[in-house]
């Protein structure tokens, strides 16, 4: 067992690290610090996803050529705007968030990236408004980042309004290493338990998932591909 000194020097190198590969690699931005910034000042909590895990999810959006793109959990914009970036031309994001104090952040944030026209925010609760996304064009790329006990049914949703070749990625199924224990009563856990059994379950996708660790902690995302 890791004692909590010991956890605090590790968790001390991870940032360091993800410090080092932030400024090596990813350039100055104004506008992204300037979302992180008016979050912060508007009381929202320090859970937005690190600088290098935006720009990956944004690198996975371009790769896949994503033109329409769903994302489950707003927040203050700043994932929002790595997945705008991404968009070509003519390109549409949706993001479901259940705060209303928290759209507003993301909407002036995403104002200041010059995304309005672009980006969607949706207030209430997703699953409430998943059931009008049906019907219109399968989304590209869906990134789920909301209330972790309701993943097995955001990944229902996702898999509903995406088609063959899209990509789904859901952050947070690592749970500090807990996802592991299978007596866990964590809603968290049991929730991204049950959306590992779905996937697996599922006949029209291919999938995997990896560990991640960070100036975020100790967690990870899940990589969906929808093949049928």
């Amino acid at each position: 067992m890791v004692s909590t000194g010991e956890g605090c020097v590790v968790q001390e190198r991870w940032s360091a690290v993800d410090g080092y590969l932030v400024s090596a690699l990813l350039p100055e931005d104004e506008v992204l610090s300037g979302a992180l910034a008016r979050a912060r000042a508007a009381g929202l909590p320090a859970i937005d996803v690190a600088p290098n895990q935006g720009r990956l999810l944004n690198l996975l959006a371009r790769t896949r050529g994503a033109r329409r793109i769903l994302e489950v959990g707003t927040l203050g914009g700043y994932s929002a705007i790595w997945l705008g970036r991404a968009l070509p031309p003519g390109g549409r994001l949706v993001s479901l968030e259940l705060d209303e104090a928290h759209a507003v952040v993301a909407r002036e944030n995403l104002a200041a990236a010059g995304l309005a026209g672009v980006v969607e925010v949706v207030v209430g609760p997703a699953l409430e408004s998943l059931p009008g996304l049906v019907g219109g064009e399968p989304f590209d790329f869906v990134f789920i980042d909301a209330d972790k006990p309701s993943n097995p049914e955001y990944f229902r949703w996702a898999l509903r309004l995406t088609a063959p070749g899209s990509v789904i990625v859901v952050d947070n199924v690592v749970r500090g290493g807990a996802v592991a224990d299978g007596g866990s009563v964590d809603p968290g856990v049991v929730g991204t338990r049950e959306l590992n059994r779905l996937i697996a379950a599922e006949s029209r996708v291919e999938a995997t998932a990896v560990q991640t660790v960070g100036s975020k902690g100790y967690d990870g995302f899940a990589y969906v591909l929808v093949t049928g």
